[in-house]
């Protein structure tokens, strides 16, 4: 990695990096990250930055993310990276058996099947209460005053909101869906730019939350409100499913990749897919950016990778290989191997035994967060619990339904998780936090930004902005519209399927932020494809 004020890009967009000393938040939502500013100018650290932003995302960009999602943090304090993980079970009492007897083939995206425990609410707890200077009262703040004053929808956001209500529209008919339109379509539409949107409901919840550390809403009246909703419509989960959920304290995994250590939080999140294709691809050599030689082998260990996932991982405990299986040098060596001139068919190997929001949020004293939270594909399960403002995610829906698959769907069991934080250090010391955020896009936009950064120099602004690819399944591969042409029909003579896509958000979000190890000053990038800004003094 070269300095921070190194490379551009020639096909850049428009913004450029921001640079500061004393703090620093970058989400997709200026609202949001004016927020954490907020919170860090009144003496909280990046920690409580980080949680009052995420909150406010709950309401400011609720198209993407909830108070009933997930959330999952990697956090750098006093010399060491710490990994969150908010993810909630899938409840006790359903199982493969009793949706199968329902003659049901696979699991759907909406309703009440594919709803797990929300984690959010856990995780902003959690992280207050072990490294947090100022209250969860303090810090939820914002997002209340938001929630309940209302705010104006910016141009992105407004786009996807009304995207999601004509399909909901025409796809959520029952009853229960009512309270989601009820919420999110007070007027009978989706609000436009510029409108004003409140939501009393998320208001009280929020200040529930922060009164009660979240108890309320895993042990409390909060809970009974969302088991009620639940049993009222035939849904599976219960009070005992919320009461004993806990966020998880877990080891990061990382690789290093040409001096760095790349670092994500451990399965069942899929930041494995972004290690094990940086592990298969150190050992090439990319002498430019803008070749089809360098493309192409990333498209291809990103393949190799999403192949071994798919097929390899789960919660840990019902996984058959290791993360330390699939991320060893040997299996990387063999991996690396199958890559020829020629665009391959991926399969999973075998290795030798042994819609979601992002945000970075760093201080003056060196604490620095890298945090995703999520209700999956957008709103989520379209169900939101009366009275609440709480729209509950459909994770569940990526679960398998083959008995035989390590993802298979049981009770009280974690799922495959798309959504994934990753981090950046070198000798010990921190380099900072980054993501994209977007389903599966998230570990290929892992690898992108990670390689343009260490690779090509790129500063955090242009590492974001560089156009993006993506890998579709088979050999499909979708390419902004942004791409080279040159090299798309240098890939297509490879044997690639290139699909040029003229929707940017189809390419993830990302936020970066750097800090100079040495001057400690901060440099931040934010996504140029959505309504993105860095916040910082």
């Amino acid at each position: 990695m070269k300095s921070f004020s190194s490379a551009s890009y020639p096909y850049a967009l428009t913004r450029n990096t921001v640079y500061a000393k004393k703090g620093m938040v970058a989400t997709s939502q200026p609202l949001a990250s004016q927020a954490g500013l907020e919170i860090l100018k009144k003496g909280g650290n990046a920690i409580d930055a980080a949680i009052a932003t995420a909150a406010c995302l709950t309401v400011v960009e609720p198209t993407s993310n909830g108070i009933g999602g997930d959330a999952f943090a990697l956090v750098w304090t006093k010399g060491k990276l710490h990994g969150l993980n908010a993810n909630g079970r899938s409840p006790k009492n359903i199982s493969l058996e009793k949706l199968k007897e329902a003659g049901m083939e696979e699991i759907p995206a909406h309703g009440w099947i594919p709803v797990t425990v929300p984690g959010a609410p856990s995780a902003w707890a959690e992280l207050s209460d072990r490294f947090g200077k100022l209250s969860l009262k303090e810090v939820l703040q914002p997002a209340i005053t938001y929630a309940r004053e209302g705010y104006p929808l910016s141009p992105t956001l407004a786009r996807f909101w009304n995207n999601a209500y004509q399909s909901y529209r025409e796809k959520l008919t029952d009853e229960m869906f009512r309270h989601w339109f009820d919420t999110f379509a007070p007027n009978g539409r989706a609000p436009q730019v510029g409108e004003i949107w409140s939501s009393p409901n998320h208001a009280n919840t929020l200040e529930e939350i922060a009164e009660t550390k979240a108890e309320s809403f895993y042990r409390g009246a909060l809970a009974e409100k969302i088991a009620a909703f639940s049993e009222e419509n035939g849904g599976y989960l219960r009070e005992e499913d919320l009461a004993d959920h806990q966020p998880e304290w877990v080891e990061p995994i990382k690789v290093n990749y040409r001096g760095y250590d790349v670092w994500e939080i451990p399965p069942s999140g899929q930041g494995i897919v972004a290690l094990e294709a940086l592990n298969i691809l150190k050992g090439f050599e990319f002498p430019e950016k803008e070749s089809p030689e360098t493309y192409h082998k990333q498209m291809e260990a990103i393949k190799l990778a999403f192949a071994d996932a798919h097929q390899h991982v789960t919660e840990p405990a019902h996984m058959r290989y290791s993360t330390d299986d699939l991320l060893s040098e040997s299996y990387a060596e063999k991996r690396r191997g199958l890559i020829t001139d020629r665009a391959l068919q991926p399969e999973a190997g075998e290795p030798t035994s042994s819609g979601t929001v992002y945000l970075a949020a760093a201080d003056g004293e060196g604490n620095m967060v890298s945090f995703i939270q999520s209700n999956y594909m957008g709103f989520g399960s379209g169900l939101v619990v009366p009275g609440t403002g709480i729209a509950l995610q459909n994770r569940g829906h990526n679960f398998s339904m083959n008995p035989s698959h390590v993802n298979a769907l049981a009770g009280g069991k974690k799922t495959y998780h798309t959504i994934i934080p990753g981090f950046l250090s070198k000798g010990g010391r921190p380099i900072g936090p980054f993501g994209v955020m977007g389903g599966f896009m998230q570990p290929q936009g892992h690898v992108q930004v990670a390689m343009n950064t260490i690779d090509f120099g790129l500063n955090p602004q242009a590492a974001l902005d560089a156009p993006r690819w993506q890998w579709m399944g088979e050999k499909i591969i979708e390419v902004e519209h942004r791409f080279p042409h040159h090299i798309a029909q240098a890939l297509q003579a490879k044997g690639h399927h290139i699909r040029y896509q003229l929707e940017p958000n189809s390419f993830g979000r990302g936020q970066v932020i750097w800090r100079d190890p040495e001057t400690g000053v901060l440099a931040g990038g934010t996504e140029s494809r959505t309504d993105g800004t860095v916040s910082s003094w």
